[in-house]
């Protein structure tokens, strides 16, 4: 009948509401059995008295009522947690023995009466977060919080990964969708797509356009290939004459690629490309070709460690900007959850849209996880030890349970009183 302090080892954190509460039930154990021990020395005190005045009789019975009251409730509260005395009584120490039994039987309560109710039903199909979320995203200060979060996320995402293992990853990508198929077909593509939109002009254009300009500004560099070409006893003024011959053709025939849209040598660049295409899509050598130039290029080590330094700089660079609220992508990130917010709250499609993928997710989550997530409470009852999780929910409940030893030392002591009243009138 001793109070049971909180087990050392218990299975239950020991805070401070866990203490207060073990001082609670120490002091009602207390108050229970100081009751019980007034009741046993009235009794002692009315049996012998009892003889002398009928009126004793009254007090011995209605003590000796509360005493078998109190003892009674006593074995019955103390038989939850543990067996009374020590003594092997069948159907004693509930909680120790039946341990397993709770778990099972609590976690089929929680799925039924909570998960299976029709209440969580209705909250789930009523489930509403779209206007709440807006509303709270809305204002920047909650904004710039939530993009500390996703920052803080990321770097926690990024931090669990392995450098070496994301590298494999990217170059197995790479390998897949780059290495192993054929750029031939590919190239001929996009070729013939830049053909019908006559994309390559402006490549055209701007290469007679530099050109052009390059040769009016070094016309010496023809009179010194004249020179280098021309016989030993041809005269200076000859070459100087030729050359300056050749430099106006020269920038007579670009001025003329560039005025006419259908000039022979942008004819001849539209044919030399739609043979390339067709040589891409068609012709063993060149396929082959293309096909060597691709193994070459990522077969380069030096292509392979600009990649791995590649994402390592961007992977930093990108946490930092997130985590700096001075950056451009961070003030980004923020402007688009405020924006999120706000369309969260005035949009009514995408108020719906959020809302319905909410309940589906609840609903999904109930229905499929439900099970697990009451199975854990079964699963962490079965862990505990019999003895420990007794003395643990004794003291968590046990103040409570302690009224009823007192309750019932007044009820039998006013039971016994009344027995006694009545059989003296009737007898």
């Amino acid at each position: 009948m001793a109070p049971s302090p909180i087990p050392a080892d218990s299975p239950f954190p020991l805070t401070p509401a866990a203490l207060e509460r073990a001082a609670g039930l120490r002091r009602m154990k207390a108050v229970a059995l100081g009751l019980l021990i007034v009741l046993a020395v009235v009794f002692a005190v009315a049996f012998p008295l009892q003889r002398m005045h009928p009126a004793w009789g009254f007090v011995r019975a209605a003590a000796e009522g509360g005493m078998v009251g109190a003892l009674a409730d006593w074995f019955a509260v103390t038989a939850l947690f543990r067996r009374p005395l020590g003594l092997p009584i069948p159907h004693t120490a509930l909680i120790p023995e039946k341990k397993d039994q709770l778990g099972a039987a609590l976690t089929e309560f929680v799925q039924e009466n909570f998960l299976d109710s029709d209440v969580a039903r209705e909250k789930v199909a009523g489930l509403q977060v779209a206007r709440a979320a807006g509303g709270w995203l809305r204002e920047r200060p909650h904004a710039v919080q939530a993009a500390g979060e996703i920052a803080m996320a990321a770097r926690g995402a990024v931090a669990a990964t392995d450098d070496d293992a994301v590298q494999d990853l990217l170059q197995q990508l790479m390998q897949r969708h780059m290495v192993e198929p054929d750029w031939s077909p590919t190239l001929a593509g996009v070729l013939e797509d830049v053909l019908a939109g006559r994309h390559h002009e402006k490549v055209v254009d701007l290469v007679v356009e530099h050109t052009g300009d390059w040769v009016a500004t070094h016309p010496e560099m023809f009179l010194e290939t004249v020179r280098r070409r021309s016989p030993e006893w041809s005269p200076d003024l000859v070459d100087r004459l030729l050359a300056e011959r050749l430099h106006a053709e020269t920038l007579k025939y670009l001025a003329g690629v560039r005025a006419d849209r259908d000039h022979e040598a942008r004819r001849s660049v539209d044919d030399w490309l739609a043979r390339l295409a067709g040589n891409m899509r068609d012709d063993p050598a060149t396929r082959a070709s293309v096909e060597r130039f691709k193994a070459d290029l990522f077969a380069d080590e030096q292509l392979r460690a600009w990649a791995g330094r590649a994402w390592i700089t961007l992977r930093d660079s990108l946490l930092a900007a997130l985590e700096d609220q001075d950056s451009d992508l961070h003030r980004a990130l923020v402007d688009a959850l405020v924006d999120l917010g706000v369309r969260l709250q005035e949009d009514p499609a995408l108020q719906a849209s959020v809302d319905g993928r909410a309940r589906a997710a609840a609903s999904y989550a109930l229905s499929s996880y439900g099970p697990a997530l009451t199975g854990v409470i079964e699963e962490t009852v079965a862990r505990w030890d019999g003895r420990q999780t007794a003395d643990t929910l004794e003291n968590l409940v046990g103040r409570d349970l302690q009224f009823i030893r007192i309750n019932g030392s007044v009820v039998g002591a006013l039971a016994g009183l009344a027995i006694h009243t009545l059989a003296s009138l009737v007898f």
